[in-house]
């Protein structure tokens, strides 16, 4: 077990003062086996009115209206969480046996059918005949080709960080041959639902440990998550070629990336230029600094 503390700050600032519609903010990951939140905050300025919720997919959720004008929105979330490292068993997946074509069972088939259905367009194809291309020897394994398909994005494709902005089409990101962590996470989740497989983008926290050489860390991060008969949910992160890691903090699940954002709202007026700035610190357990 490893007791980590994390803190998520938000900060937007603008040139004139704004007013805000409510907030939606996903900063927050469940109690499981897995993880108990220990210790939970957030700080929270200009101050506002807050309730929590659980959304469709079991997501944490609070929902956050500002009161009053500001020139700055800041969200700091600090967490104390107990993580239960959960290495990968290589259990023998009798059901299916190969990587095409995969069965489930009519009772996992009705839940998982959202994220079965590939939801991002492929115009020319490049995302098909990349994928083609991925695909080995019908005897292989499922669990073989995820662990050999989360290898192959990581060493095929260059790393390029970008803070804001949407995750890439996934053919965008194959024509590219390079992109950020929630572009690669995307990328999976796409190709592998074509061929069948129920995959979910994940968001949350990556700890980095003191020259790990990890891809992500100091921001949010991205994976994908597959459903596999006999393992349940199983964690990919394409990015640095993690499975099953206790580094990976898992804060949300969604079918789409745009569903995953840590912070979402508007806001009422002409704020003129806005700023936004993101920090995320994961380190074991010890006192943090103040929240600004």
């Amino acid at each position: 077990m490893a007791r980590l503390s994390i803190r998520h700050g938000t900060l937007y600032s603008y040139e004139r003062p704004v007013r805000f519609a409510a907030h939606r903010l996903l900063v927050r990951p469940r109690d499981s086996h897995a993880i108990r939140v220990v210790d939970a905050s957030l700080t929270l300025s200009p101050p506002g009115d807050t309730r929590w919720l659980y959304d469709a997919l079991g997501n944490s959720v609070c929902c956050f209206t500002p009161r009053g004008e500001s020139r700055v929105l800041s969200i700091v979330s600090d967490l104390v969480i107990e993580r239960f490292p959960a290495p990968l068993v290589r259990l023998q997946v009798n059901d299916p046996q190969t990587v095409t074509p995969i069965v489930y069972s009519n009772a996992d088939r009705a839940v998982l059918a959202p994220f079965i259905e590939p939801v991002s367009e492929d115009p020319d194809n490049v995302l098909l005949c990349w994928l083609r291309d991925q695909v080995g020897d019908s005897r292989e394994p499922a669990l073989e080709f995820l662990i050999r398909l989360n290898r192959t994005i990581h060493d095929q494709f260059v790393y390029s960080a970008r803070d804001y902005g949407a995750a890439q089409d996934p053919w965008h990101t194959v024509r590219m041959g390079s992109g950020t962590c929630r572009d690669f996470a995307w990328l999976m989740v796409e190709a592998l639902r074509r061929l069948g497989y129920a995959a979910r983008f994940v968001t949350g926290y990556l700890y980095s440990p003191a020259h790990s050489g990890m891809r992500g860390a100091g921001a949010t991060h991205a994976w994908c998550e597959v459903f596999l008969p006999e393992l349940g949910w199983t964690e990919f992160d394409p990015t640095n070629a993690l499975v099953e890691s206790a580094d990976l903090i898992p804060v949300a699940v969604t079918r789409t990336p745009a569903e995953a954002a840590p912070v979402s709202g508007a806001i009422f007026g002409d704020g003129g230029y806005t700023k936004l700035s993101v920090h995320v610190d994961v380190r074991p357990t010890e006192s943090l600094p103040a929240a600004a």
